[in-house]
């Protein structure tokens, strides 16, 4: 899918400099690779404050075969 997007050149330039890319799109791409995985990261951080910790909890004993 064709998209065309009016990004400043300068900044797009750096970036490319800056991450060793030989084209404008290898940056674009790498720019959206690390925007989606620093959301999915910050999702996982939301679940930490949602998720009941039992103290009583001896993973150790899940671990002895039957």
């Amino acid at each position: 899918m064709a998209t065309n997007l009016a990004i400043d050149d300068k900044l797009i330039e750096e970036a490319r400099r800056l991450g060793k890319h030989k084209t404008k799109k290898a940056v674009v791409t790498e720019a959206l690779e690390e925007y989606i995985q620093r959301h999915k990261q910050a999702q996982i951080l939301d679940l930490f404050h949602r998720v009941d910790f039992d103290p009583d909890y001896d993973y150790k004993e899940q671990r002895k075969r039957s």
